[in-house]
């Protein structure tokens, strides 16, 4: 199993890595669109995981491999955190409370959406 969740936590981070990548060389860096969409789809896919484990739609097995694998590895809060200082370093205050109110506020959302999805 532990093979299992760490292929899966590979393909997230790579996944995330190409995506973050793709998404800030189309809309610019000025706000960390690309952490902000990887979040956001990333709860949206963990709700979705946990509402078809909940209904016994998805075996554990499946359930740990993608939720905490491939979605641990491919959501961030670590570079959440990093990008939010350097909006603040740079003084983009009003930047800066939007990302974190919008990835909290919308990280949240999106995994009720996702289970109720699954429902």
């Amino acid at each position: 199993m532990i093979i299992w969740i760490g292929l899966a936590g590979m393909l997230g981070a790579v996944l995330r890595y190409r995506l973050g990548r793709w998404i800030s060389g189309s809309l610019g860096t000025a706000f960390p669109w690309g952490t902000w969409g990887i979040n956001i789809s990333g709860s949206l896919l963990l709700g979705l995981l946990y509402g078809w484990h909940q209904s016994a739609s998805i075996s554990d097995g499946i359930w740990v491999i993608w939720g905490t694998g491939f979605c641990g590895a491919y959501t961030t809060f670590s570079t959440f955190g990093y990008e939010t200082l350097g909006l603040l370093g740079q003084e983009r205050y009003s930047r800066a409370v939007l990302y974190v109110i919008s990835s909290v506020l919308l990280g949240v959302a999106s995994a009720f959406a996702g289970v109720w999805l699954a429902a």
